[in-house]
């Protein structure tokens, strides 16, 4: 990606975000919800800052001919939360909802060191204690559902004590003709109310406790490209720099996840 390549993206937000309603009363923002759209997704797929304040750092000094009315890092960050809702739907937009065929799968979203989980105080009330194969866990629980392209089809974010099985009405739909899982969507009980809701098969693998399970050829062959969504996930916390303890708010923890998942989104699709 080159610098002329932000006059593309900028094009295609423009195009994407809802045309706002002219103000009566008030004065106008330095940056229009397309540019700041524009910065935060830029940033996304090129330097891949951690937060905000780099944000604003970075584009100060590298794009400043490109946004010369950039306002002061106050008002910068209150824009960036006005248009939160505005990012939800772009993202929400490009979920590819109609994939037939998915891998879904969690993954925890630390806010903090569990040593600091007694002391952490801006996800006090959100965040909570959940447990995988990684061990304990304070924060959240990213609930995804992707295709063979990897790309994201279904999107869920609970605290981290939630059951991922509970979590797949919110990550399929009727569309998902098989759902392919590892051992934490063994329900039967959801199983079974997935498939009489969306008509989903549920494929996964078998409980450690049964002892005899039949596995035909085209379920093992599903089972074999389950990888697929852990690639993701560690693009997503490795590349991308998901998890987090800079967010001071939980809607900046928000704002921090969205603008990170519309960016891999972007990518993936284009």
């Amino acid at each position: 990606l080159t610098k002329q390549n932000i006059i593309d993206l900028y094009v295609w937000v423009d195009d994407a975000l809802p045309k706002p309603e002219k103000l009566k009363v008030g004065r106008l923002t330095c940056l229009n919800n397309s540019e700041l759209f524009t910065i935060l997704i830029w940033n996304t797929l090129t330097v891949k800052q951690r937060n905000l304040k780099d944000i604003y750092r970075w584009i100060k000094l590298d794009y400043q001919s490109e946004f010369p009315r950039l306002p002061n890092y106050q008002n910068f960050v209150k824009h960036c939360h006005k248009i939160l809702p505005l990012m939800i739907g772009v993202l929400n937009d490009l979920l590819q909802s109609t994939s037939s065929v998915r891998i879904m799968d969690s993954t925890m979203l630390e806010v903090c060191k569990l040593v600091r989980s007694n002391y952490h105080k801006t996800a006090r009330n959100i965040a909570d204690f959940g447990k995988n194969h990684q061990g304990w866990h304070y924060g959240f629980k990213l609930h995804v559902s992707v295709n063979l392209k990897k790309q994201l089809c279904g999107l869920a974010l609970t605290p981290a004590s939630h059951n991922d099985a509970q979590q797949m009405p919110k990550i399929l739909n009727q569309c998902a003709r098989v759902a392919v899982g590892d051992g934490g969507y063994t329900a039967s009980v959801m199983r079974k109310h997935i498939f009489e809701t969306y008509g989903t098969l549920i494929v996964s693998p078998p409980h450690f406790k049964q002892n005899k399970k039949l596995l035909t050829i085209w379920q093992y062959a599903l089972l074999k490209i389950r990888p697929k969504i852990e690639s993701v996930f560690d693009y997503l916390k490795e590349h991308l720099s998901l998890v987090s303890s800079f967010p001071r708010s939980v809607a900046g923890y928000l704002l921090h996840y969205v603008r990170i998942l519309l960016g891999y989104q972007i990518m993936a699709i284009s």
